[in-house]
Formats: structure tokens, C-alpha cells, sequence
């Protein structure tokens, strides 16, 4: 009797899923695998911790976070398909690894530094007033993407699409025009630097 491994377990991953929707969660601690096989929709999160997850086949949609802790939590095997993040700290989160499926999120006020996004579609996702310094956006696919007000110190864009993005508030970055393709992005005449660093140049 033929067998199809592949069917066989995505049946039993779907008979260990566990399905919330519309519910909020308030000042809770997750760790390890607690949230694991779980997917989430319209579901919101208030101060909660997930430091010290390692989430395996975990999904959220049309979720949002606010006033929480991701540092260092291990997301490669997550799902955010519409995910806003209000006065969250995600710092050194490795987004990278994430399911690429309508990979869709949206920061506010949230600490990102050290985080990666290397190789993601990011089209149309917002960063406002966020400290996003030293994250990885090579490779990252920015279309669209609107940065306002965020401090990109040392933020890697080296080969990103950043076509369209808008960066007029934004400030401390370093992108090489030769190295990232950006046009038809907008920038602030006061952080004009950012595009000339390696010229040297002086502009006062």
C-alpha cells in the first residue's frame, strides 16, 4: 500500500494544532515549546514574554502585540501573516527563517536592534519610530516599505530591493546606491550623507 510521507504528516501536524481565535492574553510568560503546533487569529497579546521560545509550526494572523518581550526568541518556524507590534522589544530576532507564506509585519514604537531580515519580502510592512539599529536588511526585499522616524545606525541594505521606500524621517543610515536598488525611494535632504558616505565628501 502506497504511502505518501509527506501527506501523512501534515495530517498529524494538523491533528496536533491547537486553534484560537479572538482571544487576548495578558502578562504571560512562554517558554520553550509552549505555543508550539498553536495558530492564532485576531488574537492580541499584552505584555507577554516570549524570550526563551523555540516555536516550531506556530501561526498568527491578524494578531497584535503590545508592550512585549520577543529578545532572543527563536521564531524560525513561525507564521506572522499580519502581525503588528506596538511598544515591543525585538531585539536580536532572527525573522529570517520564518514561513515566507504572506509574510506580513508592522512595527510601532519597538527596539529592533540586532534583528535580522535577511532575504524576506518586507513589500508594504512600516517601521515608525523604532530604534533599528545594526539589523540585517540584505537581500531584503523593501518595496514600498515606509520607515518613519527610525534610527538605522549601522542597518545592513547591501543588495535589498529598497524601490519606492520611503526613508524622509528616518536617519543614521549608510546605503550604497551602487550596491542596493533604490529608486523612487525617498529620502530627507538632512540625512543625504547616508547615500554619499563612501565618497568621502564633506556637506555642510
Amino acid at each position: 500500500m502506497y504511502c505518501d510521507i509527506n501527506s501523512t504528516f501534515a495530517i498529524q501536524l494538523l491533528q496536533m494544532t491547537s486553534y484560537y481565535s479572538d482571544a487576548n492574553f495578558i502578562n504571560r510568560l512562554y517558554t520553550g515549546d509552549t505555543l508550539n503546533f498553536s495558530e492564532f487569529e485576531g488574537c492580541t497579546f499584552t505584555e507577554c514574554t516570549f524570550t526563551d521560545c523555540f516555536f516550531l509550526a506556530v501561526t498568527f494572523i491578524d494578531c497584535t502585540f503590545t508592550r512585549c518581550i520577543f529578545d532572543q526568541a527563536k521564531v524560525a518556524h513561525t507564521a506572522f501573516r499580519t502581525a503588528t507590534f506596538l511598544n515591543c522589544s525585538v531585539k536580536d530576532v532572527n525573522f529570517s527563517m520564518c514561513d515566507k507564506f504572506i509574510f506580513e509585519i508592522h512595527f510601532d514604537k519597538c527596539i529592533l536592534d540586532f534583528s535580522k531580515f535577511y532575504t524576506l519580502k518586507l513589500k508594504a510592512a512600516t517601521f515608525t519610530d523604532c530604534s533599528a539599529i545594526a539589523v540585517d536588511f540584505m537581500e531584503t526585499d523593501l518595496t514600498g516599505v515606509t520607515f518613519h522616524n527610525c534610527d538605522l545606525y549601522r542597518a545592513e541594505f547591501e543588495k535589498a530591493i529598497a524601490i519606492k521606500a520611503d526613508f524622509t524621517t528616518s536617519y543614521n543610515y549608510t546605503i550604497d546606491p551602487s550596491k542596493t536598488k533604490v529608486k523612487k525611494a525617498v529620502f530627507g535632504m538632512a540625512e543625504v550623507k547616508g547615500l554619499l558616505f563612501k565618497h568621502e565628501l564633506a556637506i555642510t
